[in-house]
């Protein structure tokens, strides 16, 4: 759960450094990510947010990412999480569902040496069993490339969240 929800756009570029840290360090498990972001205020619009977001994650190093990975939930851990794009919200109540789940995240971080990490979005666990065979096809530099992808698209819900609408609320 995120402590900064609704801030808009506004209050985020006008927030104290410190603050606007802990908001982004919230959203994208980065320290370096978060002070980079943090810096490069005041952004114009969320777009150019997000873009700059997108640029400094694809600029990291693959230790970086690592460490970035460690901050995620594994599947599963959070059932009924409120929000659908994080992927420890995925929960199937077959008990043999997840164990494969677990399983399969457990050959993938084998293979590749990282945890595996996913936008679930509306996904459902055997969704996320076909995504992770699939993906254990590829090579280590092009799995790299989707976890940075994929890592791109949470960071955006996590960043829109804290954002909230155009305004923001009223409490920020």
């Amino acid at each position: 759960m995120l402590l900064h929800q609704g801030i808009g756009l506004d209050a985020f570029n006008r927030m104290a450094p410190h603050r606007a840290l802990h908001a982004l360090y919230e959203c994208c498990g980065s320290v370096i990510l978060a002070g980079d972001l943090a810096s490069g205020r005041p952004y114009a619009n969320r777009e150019e947010l997000f873009r700059r977001a997108d640029a400094l994650l694809f600029a990291l190093s693959d230790d970086s990412v690592d460490n970035i990975l460690q901050t995620y939930p594994h599947i599963g851990r959070r059932p009924g999480s409120s929000t659908r794009a994080e992927q420890c919200s995925v929960w199937d109540p077959r008990p043999e569902v997840m164990a494969e789940l677990d399983a399969a995240t457990q050959r993938y971080a084998e293979r590749f040496k990282f945890s595996f990490m996913m936008f679930v979005g509306s996904t459902d666990a055997e969704g996320v069993l076909a995504a992770i065979a699939d993906r254990l096809q590829h090579d280590a530099e092009t799995e790299r490339k989707v976890v940075c992808n994929e890592l791109a698209k949470l960071n955006r819900t996590r960043l829109e969240r804290m954002l909230g609408p155009a305004d923001g609320f009223d409490n920020w």
